[in-house]
């Protein structure tokens, strides 16, 4: 048993309110069982309560044991003073509030129907499962099911918005710089997120837009900051973006991130960083203004067509700047620019429309629903359990949902849990 199911049943009064009583044997109505507080102080404010037909006003304090007020150093707190009543599974000690008498307490232990104690102890099980609810969730009415998904998507659209918006704060609310920095960061994908976004913010933004229209200094600049033209080569184009790059250096007062941030190990050559730097190069070389136009449409052929770029002759014959190789085009794929989209376009695009009130989410939930499912062993997973995805939209909504609900056991949290909960 734990506290957090004790606040789920009070604040769904999940249990029998007929003839209450407190532990004095003092009759109980629950007018309004009061608002759930998630910081400090009483689990509930505001409630209204009835003891033998005298309305009190105050707080609600929730705990396993009776004793637990104590435990907890309650009647030292001035915030407990206003507190009406104690809820309790097990009353294993008289309680006194501040007044020296005994304060009015709950005990619900044998009040909680039996089913839902079953239900709840059959999620909580000690037994090993990928999910608490594995058994049970392919049971799930599809109506639940679609409507939790459309508000895991938006949850997860409003997580990423926290990053975003602490970018936007460092970047004097510039959403070109922001998406350059987010841009890199999923370039990088998620083994070398962190050393992306580290590069990306080694740049002034302005000073990508005074190199923009100069590829070769635009490849000197993100090369030289990533720490990739420290060593020496035999390469006359290498030496040259060295020559370059010192110059630069000087210019703007760059400071370079250590190039040991970047992972190759155990990588596929096409997502080698420095393939992945010199895509975003040629990106930012030939689409200026690219959040602009970004925002300018809601069509995804167009969108596609922003993110496709083709790079120089050096870098068809490398993947790295030491070794010759097969020539290869080595274009952004589709597969990688729907990554792109979801975990960086999308996301941004959402942040900006919300900020100025404009946002559909309707449409919203149309764009992406037009992007295939992601492929990764969560949503292998939730497959086996009969739980498919047609669509990005849905394995957004199964990621958010194994992360931040059943990895965590919030299953009173979740619109799925609750089902399997209340079932008779």
């Amino acid at each position: 048993m734990k506290e957090d199911f004790l606040h789920y049943l009070w604040k769904h009064q999940l249990f029998s309110a007929s003839d209450l009583q407190t532990t004095e044997f003092n009759a109980i109505e629950i007018v309004f069982p009061g608002i759930h507080n998630f910081n400090a102080g009483p689990d509930f404010l505001n409630a209204k309560i009835k003891v033998d037909n005298i309305l009190w006003i105050g707080h609600v304090e929730i705990h396993i044991h009776s004793s637990d007020w104590y435990v907890h150093q309650h009647e030292k707190d001035s915030n407990y003073n206003s507190v009406i009543l104690h809820v309790v599974w097990e009353d294993d000690v008289a309680v006194f509030g501040m007044n020296n008498l005994p304060l009015p307490t709950l005990n619900i232990a044998k009040l909680v129907a039996d089913d839902l104690l079953l239900n709840y102890k059959s999620l909580y099980s000690k037994e090993q499962r990928w999910i608490p609810c594995e058994k049970s969730i392919k049971t799930i009415d599809s109506f639940v099911l679609d409507n939790w998904k459309e508000r895991l998507f938006f949850e997860r659209l409003e997580e990423k918005s926290i990053l975003i918006n602490q970018l936007l704060s460092n970047s004097n609310n510039n959403y070109e710089a922001v998406l350059f920095k987010l841009l890199a960061k999923n370039f990088g994908l998620k083994t070398n997120a962190e050393a992306f976004l580290n590069f990306a913010n080694s740049i002034d933004f302005s000073i990508v837009r005074k190199l923009q229209n100069d590829v070769f200094k635009l490849q000197a600049l993100f090369f030289g900051q990533a720490g990739f033209l420290e060593e020496t080569s035999k390469e006359k184009f290498v030496n040259k973006l060295k020559t370059e790059y010192k110059y630069l250096k000087h210019k703007f007062n760059l400071k370079p991130i250590h190039n040991g941030q970047f992972q190759f190990f155990r990588m596929r050559p096409t997502n080698f960083p420095t393939i992945r730097i010199a895509q975003l190069v040629f990106l930012y070389y030939k689409q200026q203004n690219l959040f602009s136009k970004l925002i300018a449409t809601s069509d995804l052929k167009t969108m596609y067509q922003l993110f496709s770029v083709e790079l120089n002759d050096f870098w068809k014959i490398h993947f790295t700047f030491k070794t010759v190789s097969k020539k290869t085009s080595k274009k952004l794929t589709k597969s990688f620019v729907d990554l792109l989209l979801i975990n960086t376009i999308f996301p941004l695009k959402f942040n900006y429309l919300k900020s100025r009130g404009v946002v559909d989410e309707t449409a919203f939930l149309s764009l992406i629903q037009e992007l295939k499912p992601e492929k990764n062993s969560i949503i292998d997973r939730f497959s086996k359990l009969k739980i498919s995805s047609k669509n990005a939209f849905e394995t957004q909504a199964l990621l958010q949902l194994k992360n931040n609900y059943c990895a965590k056991k919030r299953c009173l949290q979740c619109a799925i849990g609750n089902v399997i909960l209340n079932r008779a």
